[in-house]
């Protein structure tokens, strides 16, 4: 492996249902909301990089009630290769990263979500993530 991760955190978690109203729809209808996955990057130093995954939810539909949920989920790792390729460093932080804390991401997403009282939150247990990395590069 040509990177190691040194540290992960939350940098940033926002969850707020705003009234009881907003409550109850997304408790029934939560099929009208959809989760989004965004990622990014800093370089920190050099061999140094913080990859920012970001979560959250969004209403399917402009007229739908509106909650506020969000998570970045923060991974700072050390690339081990001095002579690692670009195309190798942006496959590391556009997909071996993102599929290796996922699972700890989306189980911290669920568990808010299910200490608020929503106990049918399906959020899919993985992502293909080197799929979304192709797609990307596509368009």
């Amino acid at each position: 492996m040509s990177y190691k991760i040194i540290g992960k955190y939350i940098r940033d978690l926002n969850f707020k249902i705003p009234n009881p109203k907003s409550f109850f729809l997304l408790s029934k209808d939560i099929s009208n909301y959809k989760i989004n996955i965004d990622i990014k990057s800093n370089q920190i130093k050099q061999n140094i990089i913080e990859i920012l995954a970001t979560l959250n939810l969004a209403p399917i539909k402009d007229d739908f009630e509106k909650i506020e949920t969000k998570i970045v989920f923060a991974t700072i790792i050390e690339l081990t290769d001095d002579k690692i390729e670009k195309s190798e460093i942006e496959k590391i932080i556009l997909i071996k990263v993102p599929s290796q804390i996922y699972p700890e991401l989306r189980s911290i997403f669920v568990r808010l979500f299910e200490n608020s009282g929503f106990k049918d939150v399906k959020i899919n247990e993985s992502v293909d993530f080197e799929k979304l990395y192709n797609m990307k590069r596509i368009q």
